[in-house]
């Protein structure tokens, strides 16, 4: 496709617009403006994109739906920086259209309350959204009369389905890369609604550095620091807000009450699939007498249990090995319990939680284009990676989260109990 054409295309009959906080007014065709009126993207609007982290940031409390369309507007304006720098592009009209779509509903898969459910073994929120957009026959014809593709916007939005077509892939790259709308738009827009300075990144400098070649994503070799800064800002924001001691406690609540359900097969995995937080909170709500839900009640009303001891974290090192894995960790929370119950005679199992955060990545992996227009491997790749592993290191940590009354050293001698067994 000719710049040209591509640049029409993307230009051509966006006559909506949208008024967005952070980004400004963000423009839509009709058929793109109209998937956001389908069931699917609506029920976004009831998704807190940062889950509990309002009880400690309360400006917090914006949606999966307003970031989606942040997403969709950043993944708009790279292909338009993409096309015009390019006299010909791999990309075709309807590809286009699916790239912006999968933007648009990259996230209707998505959990409530953030990553509380991440690490329960359920399917990931890309493979859910891939199932929706095959099976959501409202959505397929919203996506099909916005001129995309079902299927293609699909498999753009799970980068883990086997696919070998090359324009599909492009797009897999860019929705899910180093420089991806996804992060840049998160990055930005969670800072900007918890009031913290550390998220926000120069957006535009980074758009109109990149390039394509060859299927390829590129960076402008004067526009490297860009990378630098997404990953500190990644750091920061995990340090900051992510990880916060409070966010992690109402996190840790949350997965030890549905673990403990589906352990005690009080429910199923099924339950918890598509649920607003309205719904999800309505769970707990139909099993109202079940002492575990009392965690989610308790972390709605921002009662949260406290850190009492925390330690480095290296895999398979500082803890025992029922301890490392959350399918058997409850084994040695009751251990805890056992250690402090003398002293503690109100202590109850689902008040001792041990908390270690999901592993976490700091993509650095990206093209540079010289100023002399030959392609490579960014000279500080290796910077980035190792800068990224001692990130993740220094984040990472185990922590023991218990009511406010248990003393912190009764509580750290207790916690010693789990460390190699």
């Amino acid at each position: 496709m000719r710049r040209e054409e591509a640049l029409n295309l993307l230009e051509r009959g966006f006559i909506h617009s949208v008024k967005d906080p952070l980004w400004g007014n963000i423009q839509f065709t009709d058929g793109l403006k109209a998937i956001l009126d389908t069931a699917a993207v609506e029920k976004l609007s009831r998704i807190k994109q940062n889950g509990p982290a309002y009880h400690v940031y309360p400006g917090a409390v914006h949606t999966r739906l307003s970031h989606s369309i942040g997403v969709y507007h950043v993944g708009r304006e790279m292909l338009l920086s993409i096309a015009r720098k390019s006299d010909g592009l791999p990309f075709t009209e309807k590809g286009m259209m699916s790239f912006l779509a999968s933007c648009l509903l990259h996230d209707i898969g998505h959990f409530p309350y953030a990553h509380s459910l991440k690490e329960l073994s359920m399917m990931e929120h890309e493979e859910i959204a891939r199932h929706l957009i095959e099976e959501d026959e409202e959505l397929r014809a919203s996506i099909d009369r916005a001129g995309a593709d079902p299927e293609m916007t699909a498999l753009i939005i799970d980068k883990d389905y086997p696919c070998n077509e090359t324009e599909t892939c492009i797009y897999r790259n860019i929705l899910s890369g180093t420089l991806d709308p996804d992060k840049l738009d998160y990055l930005s827009r969670d800072a900007f609604f918890a009031g913290i300075p550390y998220g926000r990144q120069d957006i535009d400098y980074i758009i109109a550095s990149l390039s394509l070649s060859e299927g390829t994503l590129l960076l402008d070799r004067s526009a490297v620091s860009s990378v630098e800064q997404v990953l500190f800002s990644k750091y920061m924001m995990y340090r900051n807000l992510y990880w916060h001691k409070g966010v992690r406690s109402a996190t840790a609540m949350i997965k030890k009450a549905l673990l403990t359900a589906l352990r005690e097969g009080m429910i199923t995995f099924s339950d918890l699939y598509l649920k607003d937080d309205y719904e999800f909170y309505a769970l707990q709500e139909k099993y109202a007498c079940y002492e575990p839900f009392s965690l989610i009640r308790d972390v709605e009303h921002g009662r949260l249990l406290e850190r009492k001891a925390e330690i480095e974290y290296r895999e398979k090192e500082t803890l025992r090995e029922d301890a490392e894995a959350i399918e058997t960790r409850y084994l040695a929370e009751h251990d805890i319990l056992q250690s402090l119950r003398d002293r503690y005679p109100s202590l109850r199992e689902i008040d001792v939680i041990i908390d270690i955060p999901e592993p976490i990545s700091f993509e650095t992996d990206i093209k540079i284009l010289m100023p002399d227009g030959t392609i490579a491997d960014s000279a500080d790749a290796i910077i980035f990676q190792k800068a990224g592993s001692l990130f993740s290191r220094s984040l990472r940590n185990a922590a023991l989260y218990l009511p406010q009354y248990v003393d912190a050293a009764d509580a750290e001698k207790a916690f010693d109990e789990v460390r190699h067994g």
